[in-house]
């Protein structure tokens, strides 16, 4: 039977005054205070040890050395890098540690707890359904671009323009934009491609200035421009952001490390914040779906040079060329067929097909739609 909760120590008291008696029975008082010989022999020995009041009190069972224990410089280097990082786990911290030359670091579940004893736990994360995944094979296959919404300026709304590579998740640009027009995004374009070369293909969304319902393809001003200087634009799915996932998770963590709740005084600031998170996220943050190696450690620049002068549009000698009025309409046999406001003044192909009757169109290198000669009216008016 265990002491009593309320007078432990006054009974251990006790219990040692009556034990240190000349004749006393230290087997008989042990079975009368309902303890064992070891547990009274001990409190025997902690009392003539000296008059310490404390002595009969209950003592840690903690070890007073603990081999396996974090050094309290490692400790404070983790939470150090947490408060500068507050989104990033204990996986992200240990892996950019290593990186900065750290030596004996704890495991993963070890620096989960550090951060708990410090008040830092995780964030909890979005629970998202799993998607079929997709990655370029190269750097430059395929770049992703598209608004990430608006943030509030002390005047106006700033517009957080980021671009991607699929493959390395190289964040190519980040830009503090005043709108969300086609002239804005062909120069910040323009500037990436002179830098790093030129894509294979830009996914983007299907709204404004990306792409556009009314005609074939979805070509807009901005869609004929990419593909004069040797870039395929291609649109995800409608209504189903997950076609462009990476960057969504780009615009995630961009909200959550670098937007501040009120937003921005001028597009400047706004700029100069991205521009740090950009470095942060390009050259310091682990990535997980990386194997926690960093975007500029798997991104190469294109080997295709940008155009300073648009390219003459030419195509193979077997080719019929109509050129687009202003109507977005070809004529074809008498019947004027559509392909788009976009093409207005451009020159596009005429190929035939290997059913008798159909022919396509092409744009540069870009298959625009298919004529059926056969039919009495043009299906896609």
């Amino acid at each position: 039977m265990p002491w009593p909760e309320v007078t432990v120590v006054s009974a251990r008291r006790e219990f040692c005054a009556l034990a240190r008696r000349p004749g006393a029975n230290v087997s008989a008082l042990c079975q009368r205070y309902g303890i064992s010989r070891t547990t009274g022999y001990t409190w025997l020995a902690r009392a003539e040890a000296g008059d310490d009041p404390a002595a009969l009190v209950d003592r840690s069972r903690r070890p007073h050395t603990c081999p396996h224990r974090t050094d309290p410089t490692v400790e404070e280097q983790i939470v150090t890098l947490r408060d500068a990082h507050p989104t990033w786990g204990a996986r992200k911290l240990k892996r950019r540690l290593e990186d900065l030359g750290a030596d004996d670091l704890p495991a993963v579940s070890t620096i989960t707890a550090i951060l708990a004893r410090a008040g830092r736990r995780d964030l909890a994360q979005p629970v998202s359904r799993p998607w079929q995944r997709f990655e370029a094979d190269a750097p430059n296959w395929l770049w992703q671009i598209d608004f990430t919404g608006h943030v509030a300026l002390a005047a106006g709304r700033c517009h957080p323009l980021p671009v991607l590579d699929d493959h390395s998740r190289f964040l190519l640009g980040l830009t503090a934009c005043a709108n969300e027009q086609s002239a804005t995004v062909q120069a910040i374009l323009t500037t990436l491609f002179r830098r790093y070369g030129l894509p294979w293909k830009l996914l983007c969304d299907n709204g404004s200035p990306w792409g556009t319902t009314q005609g074939p393809h979805g070509l807009t001003e901005l869609g004929v421009w990419l593909v004069r200087v040797g870039v395929t634009p291609i649109h995800g799915r409608p209504f189903h952001p997950q076609t462009q996932g990476k960057l969504e998770r780009v615009n995630r963590t961009l909200l959550a490390d670098a937007v501040r709740p009120g937003g921005f005084a001028t597009l400047g600031e706004a700029q100069r914040v991205f521009d740090r998170f950009r470095t942060v996220y390009n050259q310091e943050r682990p990535h997980e779906a990386l194997g926690f190696a960093t975007p500029l450690s798997r991104y190469t620049g294109s080997p295709r040079p940008f155009p300073e002068h648009l390219p003459p549009v030419a195509y193979a000698p077997g080719d019929a060329v109509r050129m687009v009025d202003a109507s977005g309409r070809i004529q074809v046999r008498g019947r004027r067929w559509r392909v788009g406001h976009a093409l207005a003044g451009q020159p596009v192909a005429l190929r035939p097909t290997a059913v008798d009757g159909v022919i396509e169109i092409r744009f540069c290198h870009l298959r625009i739609r298919e004529l059926d000669l056969r039919q009495e009216e043009d299906s896609a008016c």
